[in-house]
């Protein structure tokens, strides 16, 4: 019985000793990797994100539109939701119509887990209306929804409010 406690401890030490060396060694060497990685997504995706004002100034419709998913949803102020390329087409050709924009954003956040994000941003400019030359000041916060979609981010879900109070 002596006989079997001796090597069924030695397996044992052995076993807990490999386990703890395992749990020391290899979490360092993946949360270096993880970090790595989060920090190339959170690169591209605020270059994106950058990419969104610049579009938006140079009322480049096609531009806006292809930073959007393929079912992307724009949550509009006082106005209701749009979805889809087409949605976005039509709308985005309608405000850059309607408006001058010139703005710049700042990114505040960026979360990033696996092929999903969302980031906190605000923006200030202006805002010229053409029909009547009025131009008004903009001040807003914005939360995006981001997805990877054939492995670029895109915009899956886009919401602004303004920090005016009327």
């Amino acid at each position: 019985m002596r006989k079997m406690i001796i090597p069924a401890a030695f397996l044992l030490l052995t076993v807990t000793c490999y386990g703890q060396f395992k749990k020391t060694t290899t979490p360092s060497h993946t949360k270096q990797n993880t970090q790595k990685m989060e920090t190339t997504e959170k690169s591209a995706i605020e270059k994106l994100l950058l990419s969104y004002p610049e579009a938006i100034n140079a009322a480049d419709v096609a531009h806006v539109v292809s930073l959007f998913e393929t079912d992307g949803v724009l949550m509009p102020l006082n106005a209701p939701f749009v979805q889809g390329k087409e949605q976005l087409n039509v709308t985005y050709d309608f405000l850059f119509k309607a408006v001058q924009l010139t703005i710049e954003f700042s990114i505040d956040e960026v979360i990033v887990h696996g092929d999903y994000a969302y980031a906190r941003t605000h923006s200030k400019g202006k805002t010229l209306i053409r029909a009547s030359g009025e131009t008004i000041p903009v001040d807003n916060k914005e939360l995006f929804v981001l997805h990877k979609e054939k492995g670029q981010w895109k915009i899956g879900r886009y919401m602004f409010n303004t920090n005016k109070m009327k």
